[in-house]
């Protein structure tokens, strides 16, 4: 009976470790979501970590997929990847020229910093995506020009 719970240790571990994956991002679902082909040709449905972009009927949703897609689409990325969340997407910080396309979202004011799952984010990049959503809300860039923006964790609730 001393295995199974070293057998629930093993699996839990190898479950919450984290992966690299390495492709081409073959699909943008809109402005937190990808689809990445990798060597294999396996595709993996990538959640942007540390972001939420506003839904795609929301106001501002289909310039933040067009936004997100003029970035990763088509291109060579590395996906440093964390956990899966319950819809089995990989949850990743997209790298595209060692660029992070995750803050890029949000400095443009394309996405909300989603301070609700900061605590799984390294602490950097907490600070750089919360500095990045300030700045960009000072400057009332991209969705902050709307007088009352509303969240996509609100816009969701409201829909259901």
């Amino acid at each position: 009976m001393k295995i199974l719970p070293l057998l629930s240790f093993l699996l839990l571990a190898s479950a919450t470790q984290a992966a690299t994956l390495e492709g081409r991002i073959v699909r943008v679902s809109d402005g937190d979501t990808v689809t990445l082909l990798d060597a294999d040709k396996t595709p993996h449905k990538i959640r942007l970590q540390g972001i939420d972009a506003p839904e795609k009927k929301q106001p501002f949703g289909q310039r933040s997929k067009q936004h997100l897609s003029d970035l990763v689409a088509g291109k060579q990325v590395i996906a440093d990847c964390g956990k899966i969340d319950r819809y089995r997407r990989q949850v990743c910080k997209i790298l595209v020229n060692g660029q992070d396309a995750n803050l890029v979202q949000v400095d443009a004011g394309m996405a909300w910093h989603y301070k609700t799952y900061a605590k799984e984010q390294p602490a950097a990049d907490r600070r750089s995506y919360s500095v990045a959503e300030d700045a960009a809300r000072a400057g009332q860039i991209g969705l902050w020009r709307d007088p009352d923006p509303m969240a996509p964790w609100d816009w969701r609730k409201r829909s259901r």
